[in-house]
């Protein structure tokens, strides 16, 4: 039996992975599909149709593009032909539970022969005619590395790399990963009763609490305070192997950081759901916005951490409304136990808060977070239970334009950024400083998508401009570009003008997690 590994390893009254046909059906050797699998590491499965099964393997760091590249495929047991078009959620506790999806499917021909007699040779030299790949590779057995370790080459020439989009983007379905993963049909339940029963247990995405922004500490004994941080705030699921982290607008984040989805996943209890902050550290150990931009653009590799600093659901037991000082006793114990450096526990700052904030401010981090210990998780709300305070004006904008470039620079000179408030989207200046070379170049692309022919900014133009010539007067509107105001990004600044602009902005990065629509002038209370 062909399939016998296959099907030992999998309970399919609770997978609705397909159990393959019971009857040898004669079909032509030229199918091949790519899944892209969250499971607990983010990685391709590669197939390929030979001898009526899919010849299987797990490619980690997904298909090379560029002539010569390698990478590291490792064989796995054969998988039905109706398994091509398997695409959904594998449950928890399931061999290989996570999501699946349809990356690239389509024909394939064997460029050296047969390809069953190829592979037991150890070389196989095929092209791909896909729905996203077209071209030559080629599978060669890794010597001395075990009967499952191959390399998958590209051979043939180079392929242009697809967009970050398509990546994620399913090639029978268009849908996304976290669109997959959060559809109702994708999951398979024997029964009524047991889906009763696991959508009660399986931990959810909760939205997460807000800090409302104010202008003075409050002290107290029922106040704690901890570091304010400069990432990504994640929301981490954990429903046994496998790991969601979602982004506060639930935009998934896994792929992106599979370290952290890994340390995740290695935490010994079966359901957890933690809130916290993704964080690139500098060399000093600060947080930085901007570095977390740079390894996202590959241009730098700084340390990436996941601070977590709440606990809201610990193996199916929900814990929001267990006071603040609790729920952070039980998280501090769970990541004791499991000290593995990427994850780390936020832990209270001690001192006047006055004093804490004098000192982050000298250390150049962005502020502190204050929290009413006794306080209870209110998801998606800003009740003042929490609250932030910022050593340095930092905040989301919207870029809605930008002027052309001087000198040698290329791309763009400023962006021309905003935010939404009453009446429409209000112009907050612009900011020309903070970019190199490869950030220049993927924001204009990005622009480029989005350009519009009129200003989408209600208030210009302006009169003069202005006395830190940050104005955009009729004359200087002529020379610039537009765009719809869809991009969010992070921007540092010195302080807020008496005309309401922005005095010595910095761009720190581009920012996915924030509806555009949602970003206003933050104003202390």
């Amino acid at each position: 039996m062909p399939l016998r590994e296959y099907l030992r390893k999998r309970d399919f009254s609770k997978t609705r992975e397909p159990a393959g046909e019971k009857k040898k059906v004669r079909r032509a050797q030229s199918l091949f599909v790519i899944q892209k699998h969250a499971a607990s590491r983010l990685h391709y499965d590669f197939r390929l149709q030979v001898d009526g099964v899919l010849k299987s393997w797990a490619v980690p760091k997904g298909i090379p593009f560029a002539q010569g590249d390698k990478r590291l495929a490792i064989e796995v047991e054969d998988h039905p032909l109706e398994y091509a078009k398997f695409e959904g959620i594998i449950p928890a506790r399931q061999y290989g539970g996570g999501t699946v999806m349809v990356w690239d499917i389509g024909k394939y021909a064997s460029l050296g022969g047969d390809p069953a007699r190829d592979l037991k040779k150890g070389k196989l030299h095929f092209e791909l005619s896909g729905r996203k790949l077209k071209g030559e590779w080629t599978l060669v057995r890794i010597k001395h590395g075990g009967d499952n370790q191959w390399l998958l080459m590209k051979t043939g020439g180079d392929l242009k790399p697809i967009s970050k989009k398509r990546d994620d983007e399913s090639a029978v379905s268009k849908r996304t990963m976290s669109k997959i993963a959060k559809d109702a049909d994708s999951e398979w339940h024997s029964n009524r009763e047991e889906k009763k029963e696991t959508n009660r247990e399986r931990a959810k995405f909760v939205e997460p609490m807000k800090a409302k922004f104010v202008a003075a500490p409050t002290q107290g004994e029922r106040w704690i305070y901890e570091l304010k941080f400069d990432g990504y705030r994640a929301i981490a699921i954990k429903n046994g192997r496998n790991v969601e982290l979602l982004s506060r607008s639930r935009k998934g984040l896994t792929a992106r950081f599979p370290d952290v989805a890994d340390a995740v996943a290695a935490l010994d209890r079966e359901q957890l759901v933690l809130d916290g902050e993704i964080v690139a550290l500098d060399k000093k150990g600060r947080s930085s916005f901007q570095l977390l931009q740079g390894s996202e653009l590959g241009t730098v590799r700084p340390d990436i951490v996941y601070y977590v600093f709440d606990l809201l659901d610990e193996n199916g037991r929900n814990l929001r409304d267990f006071p603040l000082v609790e729920r952070k006793e039980q998280l501090q114990k769970i990541l004791r136990e499991n000290d593995g450096g990427v994850i780390r526990f936020s832990g209270e700052i001690r001192g006047d808060p006055r004093d804490l904030l004098a000192e982050t401010k000298r250390l150049g981090l962005e502020g502190i977070i204050g929290k009413r210990s006794d306080s209870v998780y209110e998801a998606g709300k800003r009740s003042g239970a929490w609250i932030k305070l910022k050593s340095v004006n930092e905040q989301e904008f919207v870029i809605g334009g930008w002027t052309p470039p001087k000198g040698t620079r290329n791309h763009f000179g400023a962006l021309l950024i905003g935010y939404f408030a009453k009446g429409g989207f209000h112009f907050a200046g612009k900011v020309g400083t903070g970019f190199d070379g490869a950030l220049l170049a993927m924001i204009y692309k990005k622009l480029k998508s989005i350009e519009r022919a009129a200003s989408p900014f209600i208030d210009l133009p302006e009169k003069t401009a202005g006395r830190w010539g940050g104005n955009i007067t009729s004359a200087e509107m002529k020379r610039c570009k537009w765009a719809e105001p869809r991009l969010v990004c992070q921007v540092k600044f010195a302080e807020w003008t008496r005309d309401g602009k922005l005095r010595q902005p910095v761009f720190l990065g581009l920012r996915d997690d924030k509806a555009a629509r949602n970003v206003e002038r933050e104003r202390a209370a």
